[in-house]
């Protein structure tokens, strides 16, 4: 466990993207003594305006920069005196990553290992001996494969991720793993299930059915809906990852769920008729939408997590119910799309 008082600037990657941004906020306030450096290349995914609110505040700075830029991250660590590392960059959409998996491997296992050199470098050679120095790298739970009807994974089930996306996720978790074991460095893993909440990428499951929905277009659903999802608020799994990287142990893995399991046709159902409450169309349902497409190659059919270890040893538990949290979030794009 370490003592957050000795934490002064932390080095965030990929705050400008979805959990990476709601996370900033929330640390921020959480955390007064602490300063935040967010290093973001804005691809497609990381949006400027999802940290407009704190653009000008006096413990945050955004660098505009590439995981991959060796000479970057060095001059990052340098100029600020990086103590901590908190990883959320990393290319994330399973599709994209069957379609070209160049990017998924480049920036998510060449990057990781970018950021652990420069961090190992850099702490070792600091004359500041008397920070603590963390590296906590954000996971997912894709990389422990699929599950049948019944079952839940957890930090001791074996790895074994089905897609380029979620097999480029394994090698950093692995990588980061290495670092703790071989050179004694300070890690802390978390693997989370899917999350939900404002700020997600358009392209994401629960976005593209409330942005098809109000366009009055067809809401694609792979194969016939049954493949079953665990969904944590994005804030919840906020809150888990802050009492991780301050309170977890070294060199220790936390899975993170939200104790939310349905189909993806259920969870359709009701973005769709959360819709039908908050936006009713003219004539008919936001569910006469709803239609079924090819399958996704590779598709694995169910996620569902064993949070035990962190409820119990960290005092974490999930907070926000699943269909208020949806409410919520439905809400949220409905005004972002209006107002586009």
């Amino acid at each position: 466990m370490m003592d957050e008082h000795l934490h002064r600037t932390v080095l965030v990657t990929g705050g400008a993207g979805f959990i990476g941004s709601n996370f900033i906020h929330y640390f921020l306030n959480k955390n007064p003594y602490c300063n935040i450096i967010n290093l973001d290349k804005l691809t497609y995914a990381g949006d400027p305006s999802n940290l407009k609110e704190i653009r000008d505040h006096e413990q945050y700075e955004f660098v505009h920069g590439d995981i991959c830029d060796e000479q970057l991250i060095e001059e990052i660590f340098k100029n600020h005196n990086v103590s901590s590392v908190i990883h959320f960059a990393a290319e994330s959409h399973v599709d994209n990553s069957i379609e070209s998996p160049n990017n998924f491997i480049k920036t998510n296992i060449e990057g990781t290992f970018v950021l652990l050199e420069a961090a190992r470098n850099y702490w070792t050679n600091s004359r500041s001996s008397n920070q603590i120095n963390r590296f906590h790298h954000i996971s997912t739970d894709e990389v422990y494969g699929s599950l049948g009807e019944e079952g839940y994974f957890s930090e001791r089930s074996p790895y074994a991720p089905n897609s380029p996306y979620s097999a480029s996720k394994a090698a950093s978790d692995l990588l980061v793993r290495s670092y703790h074991e071989t050179y004694g460095m300070d890690t802390i893993i978390t693997n989370c299930s899917n999350n939900y909440g404002p700020k997600q990428h358009d392209e994401k499951l629960i976005p593209t059915i409330i942005r098809k929905a109000i366009s009055n277009e067809p809401i694609p659903i792979y194969g016939d809906g049954s493949n079953i999802r665990d969904w944590i608020y994005v804030l919840d799994h906020c809150k888990a990852l802050d009492l991780a990287f301050h309170k977890g142990k070294s060199g220790e893995t936390y899975v993170i769920g939200g104790d939310n399991e349905c189909t993806n046709l259920y969870l359709a159902n009701t973005v769709c008729e959360l819709l039908d409450e908050l936006n009713p169309k003219e004539k008919g349902s936001y569910l006469d939408q709803i239609s079924f497409v090819k399958d996704r190659p590779g598709h694995d059919f169910r996620y569902a997590l064993d949070s035990s270890k962190i409820k119990n040893s960290l005092g974490w538990k999930p907070e926000e119910n699943f269909k208020s949290g949806l409410a919520a979030t439905v809400k949220w794009y409905l005004n972002k799309y209006r107002n586009a």
